[in-house]
């Protein structure tokens, strides 16, 4: 039986959250013995009880992870468990990351560069032109503008940065058989091309209240830097940064005129040092410390310049792709495996290539 039929399936056992599969995984070594185990040996594993192990042995998840895997591949739905290569690296590693997600779009979730843009649902005529400059003064560098397709502030995110040219995620609260808000049907139809649509839970799953949080913290643990343009003390926005904190992301707020109720949360986030102000994208890229195009073209022509000529077909493949895997770099290049490993090591030497997890590697410069 198909390993994805299992991983699908260890999603839909009723309240086994992500740390709990997780735990099943590691007991039993892997999704496919997770159902292959008798509800006896099921009912050691901490947390999982009767009335669970009876259910994981009956084979009801499996039943409903076949339809599942119907509507993925009947609607172009990927299926990212949390073991397996093409899951995001930058959630990977969060203690309450999610067991898999549902992926839809055109961009790579490893994205070099990736910002959070969110607020209020109801902004400022202050607030959307904040965002849009923002997004406008990011154009340059190219990052991955994530947000959570909701009004006001999201909205003006995802629509702005699909204005500059830029790739922008939309996290839902829902499954992707479901579009919440309505009204931002065709906005998120554009964002497939350019972009795309990103969620934890299965197809029909319907938004709720209790979803929103958790879709929060994809948001917070996807991005490089999380920026918050306009919010009141109790908004969601407060929430997400809060969590973007715990992951040791950098946050940003724009400041706001003091007593009015949408800026509150902004100006306590900055007062508070949960997060640093800044007025332009400059400011940002400046404290992130992000190179102007200008300069890292440069700095690449006069670097290009000194390489040996393996090194740069190795410039040049990972110039031409986001990432590549050794594997893959090995193909490419059409270099020994020893020889290809120097010349990798020689380029990190010199700051022009980093190694990321699983054995991939990409231009810093």
């Amino acid at each position: 039986m198909d390993d994805l039929l299992y991983k699908v399936a260890l999603t839909r056992i009723p309240q086994v959250g992500p740390l709990l599969a997780q735990q099943l995984v590691a007991y039993c070594g892997g999704p496919a013995a997770v159902f292959q185990a008798t509800a006896r040996e099921l009912r050691r594993v901490p947390g999982i009880g009767e009335q669970r192990a009876r259910f994981i042995a009956g084979g009801d998840a499996l039943q409903l992870a076949e339809a599942e895997l119907g509507l993925l591949e009947q609607h172009g739905i990927d299926f990212l468990f949390f073991l397996d290569e093409h899951y995001p690296e930058r959630l990977r590693s969060l203690p309450n990351a999610p067991l898999a997600l549902y992926y839809k779009g055109a961009v790579s979730l490893n994205h070099l560069r990736t910002v959070g843009v969110v607020g209020t649902r109801k902004p400022s005529a202050f607030g959307v032109a904040a965002t849009e400059q923002l997004i406008e003064g990011l154009q340059a560098y190219q990052p991955l503008i994530i947000s959570g397709l909701a009004y006001g502030i999201d909205g003006a995110a995802h629509r702005h940065a699909l204005q500059q040219g830029l790739p922008t995620l939309g996290v839902l609260g829902h499954g992707l058989g479901h579009l919440y808000p309505a009204a931002h049907r065709r906005l998120a139809q554009d964002m497939l091309e350019q972009g795309g649509l990103l969620t934890e839970f299965p197809f029909f799953t319907k938004p709720e209240r209790e979803f929103f949080p958790m879709r929060n913290r994809i948001v917070a643990g996807l991005c490089d830097a999380l920026v918050v343009v306009e919010s009141p003390r109790e908004g969601g926005s407060i929430i997400t940064a809060e969590m973007a904190n715990n992951y040791h992301r950098d946050v940003f707020a724009f400041p706001g005129r003091v007593h009015e109720k949408v800026s509150e949360g902004c100006n306590w986030l900055i007062k508070t040092h949960r997060a640093s102000l800044i007025e332009s994208a400059e400011d940002l890229a400046q404290l992130l410390r992000w190179e102007s195009p200008v300069e890292s073209q440069e700095q690449q022509l006069s670097l290009f310049d000194c390489l040996s000529e393996e090194e740069k077909v190795i410039v040049d493949l990972l110039r031409a792709n986001d990432k590549l895997h050794i594997d893959r770099l090995t193909y490419e290049s059409r270099m020994p495996s020893a020889a290809l490993a120097a010349v990798l090591l020689n380029l990190e030497c010199q700051g022009l290539v980093k190694v990321l997890p699983g054995k991939r590697y990409v231009l810093v410069r």
